[in-house]
């Protein structure tokens, strides 16, 4: 049963899935003298938001082995040991710890495990609204997003180049564009 939540009007507690069709979890990451972006194709998770908004937790869980980069050489370099070792740690997850206001907008704090490393992160929320679907579904969406270092998860590969630099930088940023349904 649903009950209507007092912080954000039309939103109601329950659970909620992410739909996969409408929802991107991508990332960034300096490469050279660009920026490279990628997605992951294949994820699952939920959110379950409560009558105290600040109770409410958030559950993902992504297959490495998915990621696109719009270049199959890059994305099977990325599958490999020298980053995510897709084969040995399959997925990467994420489990929300806390959700505070800030302003208009939240902050998600929760661990992040890739390559059985976990560490706490932060997610800047933008809640986007509350509607219905055609289905008469209730949906939320939603952006997040966070900076992490690479090398804090034992992702460390790189290319020296001369005068020091190199190839890939640590800094991974990370986005999320989130749409999910209220289920029965």
């Amino acid at each position: 049963m649903s009950t209507a939540t007092t912080t954000i009007p039309g939103l109601v507690s329950g659970t909620y899935a992410l739909d996969v069709a409408h929802t991107e979890i991508g990332f960034t990451v300096r490469h050279l003298m660009t920026k490279v972006r990628g997605t992951f194709e294949e994820f699952a998770g939920e959110i379950v938001v409560k009558d105290s908004l600040e109770e409410s937790t958030a559950n993902v869980t992504v297959e490495l082995g998915s990621v696109h980069t719009r270049n199959a050489q890059r994305d099977g370099h990325l599958r490999s040991g020298d980053f995510f070792d897709a084969e040995n740690s399959p997925k990467m997850s994420f489990a929300s710890t806390a959700l505070k206001p800030e302003g208009d907008d939240y902050i998600l704090a929760g661990e992040l495990t890739i390559k059985d490393v976990t560490k706490p992160i932060e997610f800047a929320v933008e809640f986007l609204g509350v509607e219905q679907n055609a289905y008469g579904q209730t949906i939320i969406g939603f952006e997040a997003s966070t900076s992490i270092s690479r090398k804090d998860w034992g992702i460390d590969f790189n290319v020296p180049l001369e005068g020091g630099k190199l190839l890939i930088g640590d800094k991974v940023d990370i986005h999320l564009d989130v749409q999910a349904a209220l289920q029965a």
